[in-house]
């Protein structure tokens, strides 16, 4: 998958969103078939 489709993935989820919501994603670390890292 294409590191925005993850992106937009990973930013829908509930887990994350209870962690993200509201704030700035300042940072996105992506590593291909392995890590998704963001920082806000």
């Amino acid at each position: 998958m294409a590191e925005k489709d993850v992106l937009a993935r990973v930013l829908a989820d509930e887990a994350v969103k209870k962690f993200v919501d509201g704030q700035k994603v300042k940072k996105v670390v992506f590593v291909q078939d392995r890590l998704v890292n963001l920082v806000v």
